[in-house]
């Protein structure tokens, strides 16, 4: 991480428009913005439920290229949206949390102007981030998507035991009996994997989590491997809806014989973190562990 000098002048604002609570969030850090002097602009959903007066642009992706940094108001899932959308752009995000629990979104509405404070003062750092990259055939479709939390192959709707089988590096390592599987990245780890029992990793450690979801063996555990790996996962089940997705988000069904390989992106994603902010401090708010001062 490498601390930022520049003094951001160009702004953007991107919101969930279906929280109703982003609207005065937004509203208060335009407010912000304009008295600091800096450029404001926003998506056209985001300009349209503010009724900002702004520079406005079609999407995410647009108002990327167009800003120095993007700041985004909602939950995770937003944060998650986003980064799909911005498609690998090197603009710095910074999350707004206006929802519940958020590891993404580790800045809280309420303490916003002291946060723009921190980023007029260039008091943050920007941390890089690796996003994943899921390939293969799906009903003799050819799929490839992104994701910077997680992969995840699971059954559909339809509660049935699915068999996966999964190699490392061609290595085989085991045939999964259960509701699915997680392949998550070292961010990912606060998310679905950590709902299925999977450790919390470190941002800055270069692994992926492989985690069963409700594995039929109690002997099936959460696997550690390098960052470097390759993951492949084929779908042995014969007639069980069994879907592919990426950060939750539906993208193929799987047949018996489909197989995903999954492995790190040439793409990555940056985050800005506010100075005085760390992830083991995010953990103890979020999580309510001793020492948190929440």
């Amino acid at each position: 991480m490498k601390k930022k000098p520049e003094n951001l002048p160009r702004i953007g604002l991107i919101a969930n428009f279906e929280k109703p609570s982003s609207r005065a969030v937004v509203l208060a850090a335009a407010g912000l913005i304009a008295a600091s002097g800096r450029a404001l602009s926003a998506d056209t959903e985001t300009a349209r439920m503010a009724g900002l007066k702004c520079g406005v642009f079609a999407g995410p992706a647009a108002l990327a290229a167009q800003v120095d940094l993007l700041l985004v108001f909602g939950g995770d899932g937003t944060m998650l949206r986003v980064v799909r959308e911005i498609d690998g752009a090197d603009t710095p995000i910074l999350g707004i949390n206006v929802g519940r629990l958020g590891f993404l979104t580790a800045v809280s509405s309420t303490n916003l102007s002291q946060s723009l404070g921190k980023l007029w003062r260039a008091d943050f750092v920007i941390e890089s981030r690796p996003l994943l990259e899921a390939t293969g055939r799906c009903r003799d479709k050819p799929i490839r998507m992104s994701a910077l939390n997680d992969i995840v192959i699971s059954h559909g709707a339809v509660s049935r035991l699915i068999e996966l089988d999964v190699s490392v590096n061609n290595n085989p390592l085991t045939r999964y009996r259960g509701d699915g599987l997680i392949v998550s990245s070292a961010t990912g780890s606060t998310a679905y994997s950590l709902s299925a029992g999977g450790p919390i990793i470190s941002p800055g450690a270069d692994v992926l989590a492989i985690t069963p979801i409700c594995a039929h063996a109690l002997s099936n555990r959460p696997v550690i491997i390098s960052l470097k790996s390759v993951v492949r996962v084929e779908l042995v089940s014969r007639e069980t809806d069994t879907i592919v997705s990426a950060d939750g988000q539906l993208v193929a069904n799987l047949t018996a014989g489909d197989a995903v390989t999954i492995r790190r992106s040439r793409r990555r994603v940056r985050l800005l973190h506010l100075g005085g902010s760390s992830f083991f401090e995010t953990i103890r708010q979020k999580l309510r562990w001793s020492g948190s001062s929440v």
